[in-house]
């Protein structure tokens, strides 16, 4: 095998939001750079410890071995931590001058990258995380991207690891609604993950059988909804299950926010409210939240994040920087970095899941 010149460390970080799966890929990584003879630095908290010495008290790299990844590869979270706040080309802090503006920290990483001796870095990521490393790319960093999303929307792959475990726990959560919905006759509003893409809760709603799932790529209209509960309340069926993504937009409306935050949320809460007030019903709700994201992953995500681990380091050996390893078809391979962060993997609406959904007899609220 033909080696990448020059390469005698790496740094591995993760970004973004935590993913069932990334300490698998910590673990693959740091023993397929391990074999090479490579050293292996993890960053901790996105870029955080790259540019601190310091971090929660800790250092801010972490020298990984064989020991350091030992027995990880079930744990949820990770074990360098991670930041949902690491955009670093779009934070504003106050000027000099009192304005607030931009600012590009690239440089300083950039140097830091030089001081320590990295030949390259591996960043495990999602959409925005893996945007920052692409930048880096482009200022001349070695990077190789790895895919990182419970919500399975970046384009390049076909799957991401995390997803199946957020769609066993969130289906696990909707079966268990059905027996007390229809014990109190109830309409039962169950929120899961999901702001641009409808992949959870169209998964899961239909592998736990809702009667209606609602995602972002269809808006939905309450009148059908509404007609759905009372055509399951004629045939005797006095019970409603209804999955919504946190993204799903009313017709002609917009998604609900939490409060003035900018974050999504609430759209639970105002469904309940508007089909109580519509059906005269009971209606509860429940949102799953950040329990989509935790605990131990799935054999199929701890299975992938190994293959992207170690497809990773192979990548850097061939010298294929500027790329992200992929899932597609049944192969491991990689793909322009550039190309993946800049295509959001949506639902097909006229796809083989949703035409499967509609003749169940599932309603998407259209």
């Amino acid at each position: 095998m033909e080696y990448s010149p020059n390469i005698r460390r790496i740094a591995i970080n993760t970004g973004g939001g935590d993913a069932p799966g990334l300490n698998a890929v910590l673990r693959a990584a740091t023993l397929a750079a391990l074999t090479n003879g490579w050293e292996v630095f993890g960053i901790r908290r996105g870029y955080m410890g790259l540019l601190n010495d310091e971090v929660d008290g800790e250092p801010g790299m972490l020298r990984l071995g064989a020991e350091q990844v030992r027995g990880i590869t079930h744990l949820g979270g990770t074990i360098l931590g991670t930041t949902s706040r690491g955009n670093l080309f779009g934070l504003e802090p106050r000027q000099p001058d009192g304005t607030w503006g931009p600012t590009d920290p690239s440089e300083d990483i950039m140097g830091r990258f030089r001081e320590l001796g990295i030949d390259a870095l591996i960043a495990i990521g999602g959409d925005g995380s893996l945007k920052i490393a692409h930048r880096l790319f482009l200022k001349g960093l070695r990077v190789v991207g790895v895919p990182k999303t419970i919500d399975n929307d970046l384009g390049a792959t076909d799957m991401t690891f995390g997803f199946q475990t957020a769609v066993d726990v969130a289906t696990e959560a909707i079966g268990r609604l059905h027996s007390t919905a229809e014990a109190h006759q109830r309409v039962m509003v169950a929120q899961v993950m999901g702001r641009h893409t409808g992949w959870i809760a169209l998964e899961s709603g239909l592998a736990g059988g809702a009667d209606v799932i609602l995602i972002p790529e269809i808006p939905y209209s309450l009148d059908r909804i509404v007609a759905k509960i009372q055509e399951r309340d004629a045939a005797r069926r006095r019970f409603s299950i209804i999955v919504v993504a946190e993204g799903a937009v009313p017709a002609g409306g917009s998604p609900s926010y939490l409060g003035e935050t900018g974050r999504y949320g609430g759209i639970a809460e105002r469904l309940a409210d508007e089909i109580a007030a519509a059906t005269g019903k009971e209606t509860r709700t429940l949102t799953l939240g950040h329990i989509q994201r935790g605990g131990s992953p799935v054999p199929y995500d701890r299975n992938l994040a190994l293959r992207f681990g170690a497809a990773a380091v192979h990548a850097v050996e061939r010298g294929n920087f500027g790329s992200m390893v992929a899932l597609q078809g049944k192969s491991v391979r990689s793909v322009p970095l550039g190309d993946a962060v800049n295509d959001i993997k949506r639902v097909p609406v006229d796809g083989e899941v949703v035409r499967t959904a509609r003749r169940l007899g599932v309603s998407l609220g259209d």
